[in-house]
């Protein structure tokens, strides 16, 4: 990598690291878009999608919609190169629109601030959600210094298509659990610091009574997954928030 001359008093270029764009002078890290012109197919779709760099998840929101947008193509059983439905292709017309106010989402790349003193009590936070079309998770850092102060940071994110084969919204909401330890167990071995609790935040009441349920046996795909939610989490680290406040909505549901 080449060494840039920076004199003294001038701002500080942006740079990239990992495929993301890394404003050196406000220390925060960002998005770069590009909306290439394409024939509207399928083939078309799947490209743009694929070529979105998103690794920590702050674009899940919108990334997601665009997926919803060619699952929904991709029901219609058509060829990779034929035209696009009217309505699918009204909708893809609207996400490409607003694609360039992506650009505008800045994310801290500090977890803490120096203004937040040495600190005490670290935990990890995760919210998941389902819907029909999606389910997702977001997770986040909240360090609590000798003051009592809290601050939140955004970790991570990660949304998912819902199955082509139509499945329960408890389901998904389970298949959205899984993913919340998984995220879990991955920021635990990422983060070079000691995290004193982590708490499981869903509002699924389904979900709640599956993970505490210690006696019922149940059909395998809702086995293999409470299983795989006991290895990485206790039931006592799970929660219920109400389904207004949960954060996860957005990474289920899509935002513009």
């Amino acid at each position: 990598m080449g060494v840039k001359e920076i004199l003294l008093g001038d701002k500080l270029p942006t740079e990239r690291a990992l495929g993301i764009l890394w404003d050196l002078e406000e220390d925060e890290l960002a998005v770069q878009v590009q909306i290439p012109k394409k024939p509207e197919t399928r083939r078309s779709l799947l490209s743009m999608i694929s070529s979105i760099y998103d690794p920590l998840g702050f674009l899940a929101p919108s990334v997601i919609r665009a997926k919803m947008i060619f699952q929904e193509e991709c029901r219609r059983r058509t060829g990779w190169d034929e035209k696009l439905a009217d309505k699918t292709m009204t909708a893809w017309r609207r996400w490409l629109t607003d694609l360039p106010y992506l650009t505008r989402i800045r994310v801290p790349r500090c977890y803490r601030h120096e203004s937040t003193g040495s600190t005490t009590d670290v935990q990890l936070h995760h919210f998941s959600d389902a819907s029909q079309h999606a389910y997702g998770v977001v997770s986040y850092l909240r360090m609590t210094n000798a003051e009592g102060a809290h601050q939140i940071s955004f970790v991570c994110g990660k949304a998912k298509l819902a199955p082509l084969k139509q499945q329960t919204i408890p389901r998904l909401e389970l298949c959205a659990a899984v993913l919340a330890t998984r995220a879990d167990k991955q920021i635990r071995k990422e983060l070079d610091q000691r995290i004193n609790r982590t708490t499981f935040w869903t509002d699924s009441t389904a979900v709640l009574q599956y993970i505490r349920n210690t006696e019922r046996r149940f059909h395998v795909f809702v086995a293999n997954r409470i299983s795989a939610i006991h290895e990485e989490s206790n039931p006592e680290q799970w929660r219920h928030v109400s389904s207004s406040i949960n954060p996860a909505d957005d990474a289920s549901r899509g935002l513009n």
